[in-house]
């Protein structure tokens, strides 16, 4: 009796050990998936809880930012506005996205009857009522601003961006660049041959807008040469598109413009400019992308240069505002300020400008 109660005892004592074993062998076992299953996913937790803080972060910066629907005071209807060909790709990628977002403004683009488009063809309009507001690619002039006030009322320029003038060429033509003196030489008459400025015994046929209707000048309102007539030597073009089509098939044609309309182009060459012969900027991001390379590559603008001031000749971009206490007003003030919104700022360069915010 006594040797099986102690067979017994033996039994469940061997039970006890083995059960209390296996539960061990469970915790332990528990414990390491556990373990391993932390190490596995801890990498992704983190990383979740970065892109939530990220998310939170750009949702605090994007509250505070400035967007075409916090702008106040848009009228609710439709307008006609016009002018500078350089602003082309605003009005493609910036002025649709303002009204998609504000569905309640409507902007017709409306050319001049008469004469090419233009910055000076534009604030024309703008004076004789055809336009609400006008895109301009240089200041107003003293006569503008004059005929303005006879007509009762002024204007207002409020700049919204940047651009620069860049010279182009044929791509054959092997010069070093031109200073700004240079280049006004060329368009007076007074310098006729690349030889002249480095470059091979070659005429120079000058292209351009026509002064009356131009997007850009070569001749700033404060230079001792305003107002003086272009030499016979310059062929007078529709746009910008028109001259590059002429100087693709012109060896010695060369034509100024807004470098963001230009500076891209494959069929001609944007050349170095420089306040002197001496001190030469691109227009264009360094190094220079080939013809042969174009389309596929293309030249950008060189937006260091403008936004720094480097780059001699800088044409601001500015919204002209008929000052009138009418529609006109209320209208070329919301539309400035639709493009001076963050929003607004970020649009103008995703255009090819430069933003002065």
């Amino acid at each position: 009796m006594d040797n099986t109660n102690q067979r017994k005892a033996l039994i469940n004592s061997e039970i006890s050990l083995f059960l209390r074993g296996l539960i061990i062998g469970k915790v332990l076992t528990l414990m390491v998936i556990g373990g391993l299953l932390w190490w596995l996913l801890k990498p992704n937790l983190l990383s979740r809880n970065s892109v939530n803080s990220s998310n939170q972060n750009f949702n605090r910066v994007s509250n505070n930012e400035s967007t075409f629907q916090t702008v106040a005071d848009v009228p609710p209807a439709s307008f006609n506005y016009g002018g500078s060909t350089a602003w082309a790709s605003i009005r493609q990628l910036v002025d649709s996205q303002i009204q998609s977002d504000r569905p309640e403004l409507q902007l017709r683009y409306v050319n001049p009857v008469n004469g090419s488009p233009g910055s000076s063809s534009g604030i024309r309009m703008l004076l004789d009522g055809k336009l609400d507001f006008a895109q301009s690619s240089r200041p107003l002039t003293d006569e503008e601003q004059a005929t303005a006030k006879e007509r009762g009322f002024t204007l207002e320029q409020r700049q919204v961006g940047m651009d620069g003038i860049a010279v182009v060429v044929n791509p054959s033509l092997n010069v070093p660049g031109l200073s700004v003196e240079q280049l006004q030489q060329i368009y007076l008459g007074k310098i006729t041959n690349w030889n002249q400025v480095g470059g091979p015994n070659l005429p120079i046929t000058a292209f351009s807008q026509r002064p009356e209707d131009a997007d850009t000048v070569i001749f700033p309102s404060n230079s001792d040469l305003k107002g003086q007539a272009f030499g016979s030597n310059v062929q007078y073009v529709y746009s910008a598109t028109e001259a590059v089509r002429q100087l693709s098939k012109t060896p010695g044609g060369v034509y100024y413009a807004s470098a963001r309309s230009v500076v891209f182009q494959c069929s001609v060459k944007a050349l170095p400019l420089g306040s002197t012969s001496g001190q030469l900027i691109t227009p264009y991001r360094e190094p220079m992308v080939s013809p042969e390379q174009c389309p596929r590559q293309r030249n950008q603008l060189n937006t260091q240069a403008i936004k720094n001031g480097s780059y001699p000749m800088i044409a601001n971009l500015f919204v002209i505002i008929k000052q009138n206490k009418g529609s006109e007003q209320q209208i070329g003030n919301a539309y400035a300020n639709l493009l001076l919104t963050d929003q607004g700022q970020r649009a103008i360069e995703q255009a090819g400008f430069v933003g002065i915010r």
